[in-house]
Protein backbone atom coordinates (compact mmCIF):
# COMPACT_ATOMS: atom_id res chain seq x y z
CA UNK A 1 0.00 0.00 0.00
CA UNK A 2 1.33 3.44 -0.93
CA UNK A 3 2.08 5.78 1.97
CA UNK A 4 -0.58 8.49 2.49
CA UNK A 5 -0.02 11.98 1.22
CA UNK A 6 1.71 14.10 3.89
CA UNK A 7 -0.67 17.03 3.37
CA UNK A 8 -3.72 14.82 3.95
CA UNK A 9 -2.25 13.54 7.20
CA UNK A 10 -1.50 17.10 8.28
CA UNK A 11 -5.13 18.05 7.53
CA UNK A 12 -6.30 15.10 9.62
CA UNK A 13 -4.13 16.26 12.50
CA UNK A 14 -5.51 19.79 12.20
CA UNK A 15 -9.13 18.63 12.14
CA UNK A 16 -8.64 16.23 15.07
CA UNK A 17 -7.04 18.96 17.18
CA UNK A 18 -9.90 21.32 16.29
CA UNK A 19 -12.42 18.66 17.22
CA UNK A 20 -10.65 18.02 20.53
CA UNK A 21 -11.24 21.63 21.50
CA UNK A 22 -14.98 21.14 21.02
CA UNK A 23 -15.40 17.77 22.74
CA UNK A 24 -17.30 17.71 26.03
CA UNK A 25 -15.64 14.44 27.12
CA UNK A 26 -12.35 15.21 28.89
CA UNK A 27 -10.92 11.68 28.59
CA UNK A 28 -11.44 11.49 24.82
CA UNK A 29 -10.11 15.02 24.38
CA UNK A 30 -6.88 14.11 26.19
CA UNK A 31 -6.49 10.89 24.17
CA UNK A 32 -6.86 12.79 20.89
CA UNK A 33 -4.27 15.38 21.87
CA UNK A 34 -1.81 12.69 23.04
CA UNK A 35 -2.08 10.80 19.75
CA UNK A 36 -1.76 13.97 17.68
CA UNK A 37 1.24 15.28 19.63
CA UNK A 38 3.20 12.04 19.21
CA UNK A 39 3.51 12.54 15.43
CA UNK A 40 6.16 15.21 15.97
CA UNK A 41 8.04 13.59 18.90
CA UNK A 42 10.94 11.12 19.08
CA UNK A 43 10.33 7.40 18.78
CA UNK A 44 8.98 6.13 22.09
CA UNK A 45 9.15 2.53 23.30
CA UNK A 46 6.90 1.80 26.29
CA UNK A 47 7.39 -1.22 28.56
CA UNK A 48 4.34 -2.37 30.50
CA UNK A 49 2.95 -5.32 32.40
CA UNK A 50 1.79 -6.27 35.90
CA UNK A 51 3.84 -5.52 39.01
CA UNK A 52 6.92 -7.63 39.67
CA UNK A 53 7.25 -8.85 36.09
CA UNK A 54 10.78 -7.39 35.72
CA UNK A 55 10.06 -4.35 33.53
CA UNK A 56 12.60 -2.07 35.18
CA UNK A 57 15.16 -4.88 35.26
CA UNK A 58 14.70 -5.41 31.51
CA UNK A 59 15.24 -1.71 30.82
CA UNK A 60 18.32 -1.63 33.03
CA UNK A 61 19.69 -4.57 31.04
CA UNK A 62 19.13 -2.64 27.79
CA UNK A 63 20.84 0.45 29.26
CA UNK A 64 23.70 -1.58 30.73
CA UNK A 65 23.44 -0.05 34.22
CA UNK A 66 21.14 0.16 37.24
CA UNK A 67 19.52 3.37 36.10
CA UNK A 68 15.99 2.51 37.28
CA UNK A 69 15.13 1.39 40.83
CA UNK A 70 14.62 -2.37 41.14
CA UNK A 71 13.89 -4.46 44.22
CA UNK A 72 12.21 -7.65 45.32
CA UNK A 73 8.97 -5.78 45.86
CA UNK A 74 7.02 -3.65 43.33
CA UNK A 75 8.47 -0.15 43.26
CA UNK A 76 7.83 1.90 40.15
CA UNK A 77 5.11 4.41 40.97
CA UNK A 78 5.35 6.86 38.07
CA UNK A 79 5.90 6.87 34.32
CA UNK A 80 9.66 7.29 33.92
CA UNK A 81 10.83 8.59 30.52
CA UNK A 82 14.44 7.61 29.74
CA UNK A 83 16.08 9.95 27.18
CA UNK A 84 19.58 10.59 25.91
CA UNK A 85 21.96 12.70 27.95
CA UNK A 86 25.71 13.08 28.18
CA UNK A 87 25.63 11.85 31.78
CA UNK A 88 23.29 9.88 33.99
CA UNK A 89 20.98 12.33 35.75
CA UNK A 90 17.35 12.75 36.79
CA UNK A 91 14.85 15.59 36.44
CA UNK A 92 11.62 15.67 38.49
CA UNK A 93 8.83 18.13 37.76
CA UNK A 94 6.28 18.62 40.53
CA UNK A 95 2.70 19.66 39.96
CA UNK A 96 3.32 23.02 41.66
CA UNK A 97 5.95 23.92 39.03
CA UNK A 98 9.02 23.00 41.08
CA UNK A 99 11.84 21.29 39.16
CA UNK A 100 14.39 19.01 40.81
CA UNK A 101 17.59 17.93 39.00
CA UNK A 102 20.22 15.61 40.43
CA UNK A 103 23.10 13.60 39.08
CA UNK A 104 22.42 9.87 39.07
CA UNK A 105 19.06 8.30 39.82
CA UNK A 106 18.96 8.05 43.62
CA UNK A 107 16.32 10.78 43.66
CA UNK A 108 13.91 8.33 42.01
CA UNK A 109 13.61 6.53 45.34
CA UNK A 110 12.01 9.66 46.78
CA UNK A 111 9.70 10.62 43.95
CA UNK A 112 9.11 7.67 41.59
CA UNK A 113 8.41 4.69 43.81
CA UNK A 114 5.24 3.66 45.63
CA UNK A 115 4.63 4.74 49.22
CA UNK A 116 3.98 2.37 52.12
CA UNK A 117 0.35 2.06 51.01
CA UNK A 118 1.44 1.12 47.46
CA UNK A 119 0.17 4.40 46.05
CA UNK A 120 1.73 6.83 43.59
CA UNK A 121 2.66 10.32 44.70
CA UNK A 122 0.06 12.81 43.52
CA UNK A 123 2.44 15.80 43.46
CA UNK A 124 4.71 14.47 40.68
CA UNK A 125 3.93 15.77 37.17
CA UNK A 126 6.82 14.21 35.18
CA UNK A 127 9.90 12.05 35.76
CA UNK A 128 12.82 11.98 33.30
CA UNK A 129 16.09 10.06 33.37
CA UNK A 130 18.92 11.06 31.02
CA UNK A 131 21.39 8.33 30.06
CA UNK A 132 24.43 8.31 27.71
CA UNK A 133 23.40 5.22 25.73
CA UNK A 134 23.95 5.02 21.96
CA UNK A 135 20.48 3.64 21.28
CA UNK A 136 18.91 6.66 22.96
CA UNK A 137 21.17 8.96 21.00
CA UNK A 138 19.50 7.82 17.76
CA UNK A 139 16.30 9.63 18.79
CA UNK A 140 14.68 6.91 20.86
CA UNK A 141 13.21 7.25 24.33
CA UNK A 142 12.17 4.45 26.66
CA UNK A 143 9.17 4.61 28.97
CA UNK A 144 9.07 2.59 32.19
CA UNK A 145 5.44 2.33 33.30
CA UNK A 146 4.00 1.40 36.73
CA UNK A 147 2.75 -2.12 37.16
CA UNK A 148 -0.84 -2.85 36.25
CA UNK A 149 -3.57 -4.81 38.06
CA UNK A 150 -2.86 -3.19 41.42
CA UNK A 151 -4.47 0.25 41.68
CA UNK A 152 -7.07 1.90 39.47
CA UNK A 153 -5.09 5.15 39.32
CA UNK A 154 -1.98 3.32 38.14
CA UNK A 155 -3.94 1.42 35.50
CA UNK A 156 -5.40 4.70 34.22
CA UNK A 157 -1.92 6.23 33.98
CA UNK A 158 -0.58 3.23 32.05
CA UNK A 159 -3.57 3.20 29.72
CA UNK A 160 -3.07 6.89 28.88
CA UNK A 161 0.66 6.57 28.33
CA UNK A 162 0.30 3.61 25.96
CA UNK A 163 -1.32 5.92 23.42
CA UNK A 164 1.92 7.92 23.23
CA UNK A 165 4.09 4.87 22.44
CA UNK A 166 5.26 3.97 18.94
CA UNK A 167 6.19 0.47 20.11
CA UNK A 168 4.70 -1.36 23.11
CA UNK A 169 6.75 -4.02 24.85
CA UNK A 170 4.43 -6.22 26.89
CA UNK A 171 6.39 -8.17 29.50
CA UNK A 172 4.94 -11.59 30.41
CA UNK A 173 5.78 -13.98 33.22
CA UNK A 174 6.50 -17.44 31.78
CA UNK A 175 5.36 -19.04 35.03
CA UNK A 176 1.78 -17.67 34.65
CA UNK A 177 1.45 -17.05 30.99
CA UNK A 178 -1.20 -14.59 29.68
CA UNK A 179 -3.59 -14.24 32.58
CA UNK A 180 -7.17 -13.15 32.01
CA UNK A 181 -6.28 -9.59 33.02
CA UNK A 182 -3.44 -9.52 30.48
CA UNK A 183 -5.70 -10.78 27.71
CA UNK A 184 -8.28 -8.10 28.58
CA UNK A 185 -5.61 -5.38 28.56
CA UNK A 186 -4.35 -6.65 25.22
CA UNK A 187 -7.83 -6.23 23.77
CA UNK A 188 -9.08 -3.09 25.57
CA UNK A 189 -5.87 -1.09 25.96
CA UNK A 190 -4.12 -1.98 22.71
CA UNK A 191 -6.17 -3.58 19.93
CA UNK A 192 -9.36 -1.54 20.40
CA UNK A 193 -7.35 1.69 20.40
CA UNK A 194 -5.40 0.97 17.19
CA UNK A 195 -2.13 0.07 18.95
CA UNK A 196 -0.78 -2.77 16.80
CA UNK A 197 2.98 -2.28 17.07
CA UNK A 198 3.44 -4.71 19.97
CA UNK A 199 6.31 -7.01 20.99
CA UNK A 200 5.93 -9.69 23.68
CA UNK A 201 8.86 -10.45 26.00
CA UNK A 202 8.67 -13.56 28.19
CA UNK A 203 10.64 -13.34 31.45
CA UNK A 204 11.59 -15.91 34.12
CA UNK A 205 11.86 -18.93 31.81
CA UNK A 206 15.30 -19.54 33.34
CA UNK A 207 13.55 -20.40 36.61
CA UNK A 208 11.60 -23.25 35.01
CA UNK A 209 12.48 -26.84 34.18
CA UNK A 210 13.49 -27.51 30.54
CA UNK A 211 10.33 -29.50 29.77
CA UNK A 212 8.17 -26.69 31.17
CA UNK A 213 10.13 -24.14 29.14
CA UNK A 214 9.34 -26.00 25.93
CA UNK A 215 5.64 -26.16 26.78
CA UNK A 216 5.53 -22.43 27.56
CA UNK A 217 7.41 -21.65 24.34
CA UNK A 218 4.77 -23.49 22.32
CA UNK A 219 1.97 -21.63 24.04
CA UNK A 220 3.74 -18.32 23.52
CA UNK A 221 4.12 -18.93 19.81
CA UNK A 222 0.37 -19.42 19.62
CA UNK A 223 -0.23 -16.10 21.45
CA UNK A 224 2.22 -14.26 19.20
CA UNK A 225 0.74 -15.68 16.02
CA UNK A 226 -2.81 -14.80 17.07
CA UNK A 227 -1.82 -11.15 17.57
CA UNK A 228 -0.98 -9.65 14.18
CA UNK A 229 1.59 -7.03 15.12
CA UNK A 230 2.45 -4.45 12.48
CA UNK A 231 6.25 -4.64 12.49
CA UNK A 232 8.94 -4.39 9.80
CA UNK A 233 9.38 -7.45 7.62
CA UNK A 234 11.43 -10.20 9.24
CA UNK A 235 10.94 -8.92 12.79
CA UNK A 236 9.26 -11.26 15.27
CA UNK A 237 6.84 -10.07 17.90
CA UNK A 238 7.95 -12.67 20.49
CA UNK A 239 11.23 -12.81 22.48
CA UNK A 240 12.53 -14.62 25.50
CA UNK A 241 14.66 -12.45 27.78
CA UNK A 242 15.73 -13.56 31.24
CA UNK A 243 15.91 -10.02 32.56
CA UNK A 244 17.96 -10.44 35.73
CA UNK A 245 20.65 -12.75 34.18
CA UNK A 246 20.79 -10.36 31.22
CA UNK A 247 21.38 -7.37 33.54
CA UNK A 248 24.12 -9.21 35.41
CA UNK A 249 25.78 -10.21 32.15
CA UNK A 250 25.65 -6.65 30.81
CA UNK A 251 27.09 -5.22 34.06
CA UNK A 252 29.96 -7.70 33.82
CA UNK A 253 30.46 -7.08 30.11
CA UNK A 254 29.81 -10.78 29.42
CA UNK A 255 28.53 -10.69 25.83
CA UNK A 256 28.03 -14.45 25.60
CA UNK A 257 25.94 -14.57 28.76
CA UNK A 258 23.83 -11.62 27.56
CA UNK A 259 23.20 -13.46 24.33
CA UNK A 260 22.24 -16.63 26.18
CA UNK A 261 19.79 -14.63 28.27
CA UNK A 262 18.12 -13.45 25.03
CA UNK A 263 19.08 -9.79 25.37
CA UNK A 264 21.05 -9.48 22.13
CA UNK A 265 18.24 -10.72 19.87
CA UNK A 266 15.79 -8.41 21.60
CA UNK A 267 18.11 -5.39 21.25
CA UNK A 268 18.57 -6.06 17.56
CA UNK A 269 14.82 -6.19 17.02
CA UNK A 270 14.31 -2.90 18.88
CA UNK A 271 16.96 -1.17 16.82
CA UNK A 272 15.38 -2.41 13.58
CA UNK A 273 11.91 -1.32 14.61
CA UNK A 274 13.16 2.11 15.73
CA UNK A 275 15.04 2.60 12.46
CA UNK A 276 11.99 1.65 10.42
CA UNK A 277 9.82 4.01 12.40
CA UNK A 278 12.21 6.93 12.02
CA UNK A 279 12.26 6.44 8.25
CA UNK A 280 8.48 5.95 7.94
CA UNK A 281 6.84 7.43 11.07
CA UNK A 282 3.35 7.54 9.53
CA UNK A 283 3.34 3.79 9.02
CA UNK A 284 3.15 3.31 12.81
CA UNK A 285 1.48 6.52 13.94
CA UNK A 286 -1.27 6.95 11.35
CA UNK A 287 -3.20 3.83 12.52
CA UNK A 288 -3.58 5.47 15.94
CA UNK A 289 -5.17 8.50 14.30
CA UNK A 290 -7.46 6.34 12.18
CA UNK A 291 -8.48 4.32 15.25
CA UNK A 292 -9.41 7.33 17.36
CA UNK A 293 -11.06 9.34 14.56
CA UNK A 294 -14.35 7.30 14.61
CA UNK A 295 -14.66 7.95 18.34
CA UNK A 296 -14.32 11.67 17.65
CA UNK A 297 -16.94 11.45 14.88
CA UNK A 298 -19.40 9.74 17.23
CA UNK A 299 -18.80 12.32 19.96
CA UNK A 300 -19.33 15.22 17.54
CA UNK A 301 -22.56 13.69 16.21
CA UNK A 302 -23.83 13.17 19.75
CA UNK A 303 -23.14 16.81 20.68
CA UNK A 304 -24.76 18.06 17.46
CA UNK A 305 -27.83 15.98 18.17
CA UNK A 306 -28.02 17.25 21.76
CA UNK A 307 -27.82 20.93 20.76
CA UNK A 308 -30.29 20.44 17.89
CA UNK A 309 -32.74 18.77 20.25
CA UNK A 310 -32.33 21.60 22.76
CA UNK A 311 -33.04 24.24 20.12
CA UNK A 312 -36.11 22.39 18.83
CA UNK A 313 -37.35 21.84 22.37
CA UNK A 314 -37.03 25.51 23.27
CA UNK A 315 -39.00 26.58 20.22
CA UNK A 316 -41.94 24.33 21.11
CA UNK A 317 -41.87 24.67 24.88
CA UNK A 318 -43.97 27.86 25.00
CA UNK A 319 -46.98 26.09 23.52
CA UNK A 320 -46.45 23.12 25.80
CA UNK A 321 -46.31 25.34 28.89
CA UNK A 322 -49.56 27.06 27.92
CA UNK A 323 -51.26 23.70 27.46
CA UNK A 324 -49.95 22.52 30.81
CA UNK A 325 -51.34 25.61 32.56
CA UNK A 326 -54.78 25.02 31.05
CA UNK A 327 -54.72 21.39 32.08
CA UNK A 328 -53.78 22.35 35.64
CA UNK A 329 -56.59 24.89 35.84
CA UNK A 330 -59.15 22.35 34.63
CA UNK A 331 -57.83 19.75 37.04
CA UNK A 332 -57.99 22.22 39.91
CA UNK A 333 -61.62 23.04 39.10
CA UNK A 334 -62.62 19.38 38.95
CA UNK A 335 -60.81 18.57 42.19
CA UNK A 336 -62.38 21.51 44.02
CA UNK A 337 -65.84 20.47 42.89
CA UNK A 338 -65.29 16.83 43.80
CA UNK A 339 -63.84 17.72 47.20
CA UNK A 340 -66.74 20.07 47.95
CA UNK A 341 -69.32 17.42 47.03
CA UNK A 342 -67.59 14.76 49.14
CA UNK A 343 -67.42 17.18 52.10
CA UNK A 344 -71.14 17.84 51.87
CA UNK A 345 -71.87 14.12 51.73
CA UNK A 346 -69.71 13.46 54.78
CA UNK A 347 -71.30 16.30 56.78
CA UNK A 348 -74.74 14.93 55.98
CA UNK A 349 -73.65 11.50 57.14
CA UNK A 350 -72.25 12.96 60.39
CA UNK A 351 -75.38 14.98 61.16
CA UNK A 352 -76.77 13.62 64.44
CA UNK A 353 -80.32 12.89 63.16
CA UNK A 354 -78.85 10.84 60.31
CA UNK A 355 -76.45 9.00 62.60
CA UNK A 356 -79.27 8.21 65.05
CA UNK A 357 -81.56 7.05 62.28
CA UNK A 358 -78.90 4.74 60.87
CA UNK A 359 -76.96 3.53 63.89
CA UNK A 360 -78.84 4.11 67.21
CA UNK A 361 -80.84 0.88 67.09
CA UNK A 362 -77.78 -1.22 66.33
CA UNK A 363 -75.73 0.50 69.02
CA UNK A 364 -78.53 0.01 71.59
CA UNK A 365 -78.84 -3.67 70.79
CA UNK A 366 -75.06 -4.12 70.91
CA UNK A 367 -74.95 -2.49 74.37
CA UNK A 368 -77.70 -4.74 75.67
CA UNK A 369 -75.93 -7.83 74.34
CA UNK A 370 -72.49 -6.71 75.58
CA UNK A 371 -71.19 -6.64 71.96
CA UNK A 372 -70.64 -2.91 71.56
CA UNK A 373 -66.93 -3.13 70.71
CA UNK A 374 -67.64 -5.66 67.97
CA UNK A 375 -70.42 -3.47 66.59
CA UNK A 376 -68.14 -0.44 66.62
CA UNK A 377 -65.29 -2.31 64.88
CA UNK A 378 -67.46 -4.03 62.23
CA UNK A 379 -70.13 -1.40 61.53
CA UNK A 380 -69.35 2.18 62.54
CA UNK A 381 -65.60 2.29 61.98
CA UNK A 382 -65.67 0.68 58.50
CA UNK A 383 -68.49 3.03 57.46
CA UNK A 384 -66.50 6.01 58.78
CA UNK A 385 -63.38 4.84 56.92
CA UNK A 386 -65.31 4.56 53.66
CA UNK A 387 -66.91 7.97 54.12
CA UNK A 388 -63.68 9.82 54.94
CA UNK A 389 -61.83 7.95 52.18
CA UNK A 390 -64.15 9.53 49.63
CA UNK A 391 -63.01 12.95 50.91
CA UNK A 392 -59.29 12.19 51.21
CA UNK A 393 -59.02 10.68 47.73
CA UNK A 394 -59.61 14.11 46.22
CA UNK A 395 -56.70 15.47 48.25
CA UNK A 396 -54.54 12.55 47.14
CA UNK A 397 -55.35 13.41 43.54
CA UNK A 398 -54.52 17.07 44.13
CA UNK A 399 -51.18 16.24 45.77
CA UNK A 400 -50.19 13.81 43.03
CA UNK A 401 -51.21 16.13 40.22
CA UNK A 402 -49.70 19.30 41.66
CA UNK A 403 -46.69 17.42 43.06
CA UNK A 404 -47.35 18.49 46.64
CA UNK A 405 -46.70 16.49 49.82
CA UNK A 406 -49.78 14.81 51.23
CA UNK A 407 -51.21 16.29 54.48
CA UNK A 408 -52.01 14.09 57.46
CA UNK A 409 -55.08 11.94 56.92
CA UNK A 410 -58.46 12.83 58.44
CA UNK A 411 -58.45 11.17 61.86
CA UNK A 412 -60.90 10.98 64.80
CA UNK A 413 -60.48 9.46 68.25
CA UNK A 414 -63.67 7.47 68.81
CA UNK A 415 -65.52 8.10 72.14
CA UNK A 416 -65.15 5.57 74.92
CA UNK A 417 -67.66 2.74 75.07
CA UNK A 418 -70.75 3.59 77.22
CA UNK A 419 -70.92 1.73 80.55
CA UNK A 420 -74.38 1.02 81.97
CA UNK A 421 -74.93 -0.22 85.55
CA UNK A 422 -78.53 -1.38 85.97
CA UNK A 423 -80.77 -0.60 89.03
CA UNK A 424 -81.99 -3.47 91.24
CA UNK A 425 -85.32 -5.00 90.31
CA UNK A 426 -88.06 -5.85 92.90
CA UNK A 427 -87.76 -9.42 91.77
CA UNK A 428 -84.24 -9.58 93.17
CA UNK A 429 -85.34 -11.44 96.32
CA UNK A 430 -81.77 -11.78 97.58
CA UNK A 431 -81.27 -8.01 97.80
CA UNK A 432 -81.99 -6.49 101.23
CA UNK A 433 -85.19 -4.49 101.31
CA UNK A 434 -83.55 -1.38 102.67
CA UNK A 435 -81.34 -1.20 99.50
CA UNK A 436 -84.05 -2.00 96.98
CA UNK A 437 -85.24 1.57 96.90
CA UNK A 438 -81.88 3.04 95.77
CA UNK A 439 -79.62 1.56 93.06
CA UNK A 440 -76.76 3.11 91.02
CA UNK A 441 -76.68 3.36 87.25
CA UNK A 442 -73.39 4.58 85.75
CA UNK A 443 -73.07 5.65 82.17
CA UNK A 444 -69.94 6.96 80.46
CA UNK A 445 -68.84 10.54 80.84
CA UNK A 446 -71.01 13.34 79.50
CA UNK A 447 -74.34 11.58 78.91
CA UNK A 448 -76.08 14.92 79.17
CA UNK A 449 -79.57 13.60 79.77
CA UNK A 450 -81.97 13.49 82.80
CA UNK A 451 -84.40 10.64 83.16
CA UNK A 452 -87.92 11.58 84.31
CA UNK A 453 -90.70 9.56 85.90
CA UNK A 454 -90.05 7.07 88.65
CA UNK A 455 -86.28 7.00 87.96
CA UNK A 456 -84.22 10.15 88.45
CA UNK A 457 -80.54 10.81 87.43
CA UNK A 458 -77.98 13.24 88.80
CA UNK A 459 -75.52 14.15 85.98
CA UNK A 460 -71.87 15.02 86.63
CA UNK A 461 -68.92 14.82 84.25
CA UNK A 462 -67.17 11.52 84.79
CA UNK A 463 -69.35 10.61 87.80
CA UNK A 464 -71.85 7.80 88.37
CA UNK A 465 -75.58 8.37 88.11
CA UNK A 466 -78.03 7.47 90.96
CA UNK A 467 -81.49 6.31 90.05
CA UNK A 468 -84.19 6.33 92.77
CA UNK A 469 -86.89 3.67 92.58
CA UNK A 470 -90.03 5.37 93.98
CA UNK A 471 -92.46 2.57 93.29
CA UNK A 472 -93.09 0.98 96.76
CA UNK A 473 -94.73 -2.25 95.61
CA UNK A 474 -94.20 -5.30 97.76
CA UNK A 475 -95.23 -8.91 97.89
CA UNK A 476 -98.63 -8.03 99.43
CA UNK A 477 -99.68 -6.04 96.31
CA UNK A 478 -101.81 -7.65 93.66
CA UNK A 479 -100.15 -9.72 90.93
CA UNK A 480 -101.24 -7.29 88.17
CA UNK A 481 -99.48 -4.40 89.88
CA UNK A 482 -96.32 -6.48 90.23
CA UNK A 483 -96.38 -7.32 86.50
CA UNK A 484 -96.79 -3.66 85.62
CA UNK A 485 -93.85 -2.84 87.82
CA UNK A 486 -91.65 -5.35 85.96
CA UNK A 487 -92.72 -3.94 82.60
CA UNK A 488 -91.92 -0.41 83.75
CA UNK A 489 -88.54 -1.56 84.97
CA UNK A 490 -87.77 -3.26 81.62
CA UNK A 491 -88.84 -0.16 79.67
CA UNK A 492 -86.66 2.00 81.86
CA UNK A 493 -83.65 -0.26 81.32
CA UNK A 494 -84.16 -0.17 77.55
CA UNK A 495 -84.37 3.61 77.74
CA UNK A 496 -81.04 3.69 79.57
CA UNK A 497 -79.34 1.73 76.76
CA UNK A 498 -81.02 3.77 74.07
CA UNK A 499 -79.97 7.06 75.63
CA UNK A 500 -76.43 5.77 76.15
CA UNK A 501 -76.22 4.90 72.43
CA UNK A 502 -77.61 8.31 71.53
CA UNK A 503 -75.06 10.08 73.69
CA UNK A 504 -72.20 8.05 72.14
CA UNK A 505 -73.30 8.93 68.60
CA UNK A 506 -73.73 12.57 69.61
CA UNK A 507 -70.19 12.78 70.88
CA UNK A 508 -68.85 10.95 67.79
CA UNK A 509 -70.70 13.43 65.54
CA UNK A 510 -69.24 16.39 67.40
CA UNK A 511 -65.67 15.05 67.36
CA UNK A 512 -65.79 14.04 63.69
CA UNK A 513 -67.27 17.34 62.50
CA UNK A 514 -64.56 19.27 64.38
CA UNK A 515 -61.83 17.09 62.85
CA UNK A 516 -63.40 17.50 59.41
CA UNK A 517 -63.38 21.29 59.75
CA UNK A 518 -59.66 21.26 60.58
CA UNK A 519 -58.89 18.85 57.74
CA UNK A 520 -60.84 21.01 55.30
CA UNK A 521 -58.67 24.04 56.08
CA UNK A 522 -55.49 22.07 55.45
CA UNK A 523 -56.84 20.38 52.33
CA UNK A 524 -58.00 23.66 50.79
CA UNK A 525 -54.47 25.04 51.03
CA UNK A 526 -53.38 22.19 48.76
CA UNK A 527 -56.22 22.52 46.28
CA UNK A 528 -56.09 26.32 46.20
CA UNK A 529 -52.37 26.42 45.57
CA UNK A 530 -51.45 29.13 43.13
CA UNK A 531 -50.79 27.79 39.68
CA UNK A 532 -47.85 30.01 38.86
CA UNK A 533 -47.49 30.75 35.16
CA UNK A 534 -44.31 29.06 33.95
CA UNK A 535 -42.03 31.42 32.11
CA UNK A 536 -41.20 30.20 28.64
CA UNK A 537 -37.52 29.51 28.09
CA UNK A 538 -35.42 32.06 26.33
CA UNK A 539 -35.16 31.53 22.59
CA UNK A 540 -32.01 29.75 21.37
CA UNK A 541 -29.16 32.21 21.81
CA UNK A 542 -26.50 33.00 19.26
CA UNK A 543 -23.94 30.96 21.22
CA UNK A 544 -25.93 27.76 20.77
CA UNK A 545 -26.37 28.35 17.06
CA UNK A 546 -22.73 29.25 16.63
CA UNK A 547 -21.68 26.13 18.56
CA UNK A 548 -23.90 23.98 16.38
CA UNK A 549 -22.48 25.49 13.21
CA UNK A 550 -18.91 25.00 14.44
CA UNK A 551 -19.48 21.36 15.41
CA UNK A 552 -21.10 20.55 12.06
CA UNK A 553 -18.29 22.22 10.07
CA UNK A 554 -15.64 20.37 12.08
CA UNK A 555 -17.40 17.05 11.56
CA UNK A 556 -17.75 17.68 7.81
CA UNK A 557 -14.04 18.51 7.47
CA UNK A 558 -13.07 15.41 9.43
CA UNK A 559 -15.35 13.19 7.33
CA UNK A 560 -13.92 14.50 4.05
CA UNK A 561 -10.32 14.02 5.19
CA UNK A 562 -10.95 10.48 6.38
CA UNK A 563 -12.48 9.62 2.99
CA UNK A 564 -9.17 10.56 1.36
CA UNK A 565 -7.31 8.18 3.68
CA UNK A 566 -9.70 5.26 3.19
CA UNK A 567 -8.18 2.67 0.84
Amino acid sequence: MEPPDQSVVENLLEHLRAAAGLLDTAALRQDVLRVCDRLTHPTRIAVFGPFNYGKSTLLNALLGERALPIDLIPTTGAAIAVRYGTELKTRIQLSNGTEIQETGTEVLKRFAILDDNRRMRDDVAAVEVFCPHPFLQTGVELLDLPGTNDREAQDALVRDQLLTADLVVQVLDGRKLMTLGERENLRDWLLDRGIETVVFVVNFLNLMEPDDQQQVSRRMRFVAESFRSKLPAGISNLYRVDALPALRARLKGDIAAAQTAGLSAFETALQAIAHFHQEQPLQTRLPRLLAIAPLVQQALRRQIEAITTAINTQSSTSQTLSQKAQIKQKAQKLIKQGFSNSLSALRDWLALPNLLNQYQLGATTALQQFEFKDWEATVLKPDWTAQKRAVMEWIYKACDFFEQPRPADLWVAFPEEPEVILPNSKSDSDAPKQKADVAPVAIATGLGWVLGGPIGAAVFGGASYLINQTNQTDASQPQANQSASVEDYTAQIHQLYENAAKDYLSRFSSLALTALQQYEATANSVIEMAIAPESPPAPPDSHQRHQLSLLQATLDNLNQTLLLLTP
